[in-house]
């Protein structure tokens, strides 16, 4: 524990921060995943990732992640969209579980 008031203040500021960019880094990860998850679905891609893009741009201009950071995975799902968007869309099916035989005695 600090001695020193002016540490002691740097500390309470610390947390704060350290709260609030938790949550900005949680809600890119969600925007991100949920915008991959569109992909994979073939649901509103280019809404959900162009949220997902708001919210990295706002999380790096908060500072909470590296500019160039957020550059690179803003890249990275408009390359994962482009690629979606070309290959066509395949269904696919749920395999039903076998079912099993009762022992035999």
């Amino acid at each position: 524990m600090a001695n020193i008031k002016s540490q002691i203040k740097r500390n309470k500021q610390n947390e704060k921060r350290r709260l609030r960019n938790r949550n900005v880094r949680g809600a890119a990860r969600t925007a991100v995943k949920n915008a991959r998850g569109a992909m994979t679905s073939g649901e509103e891609t280019q809404a959900t990732v162009k949220a997902a893009i708001r919210v990295l741009d706002k999380a790096a201009g908060k500072g909470v992640i590296h500019p160039k950071n957020a550059a690179r995975r803003k890249s990275r799902l408009m390359k994962a969209m482009a690629k979606a968007a070309s290959a066509p869309a395949v269904e696919t099916t749920e395999k039903k579980p076998a079912k099993k035989s009762a022992a035999k005695k």
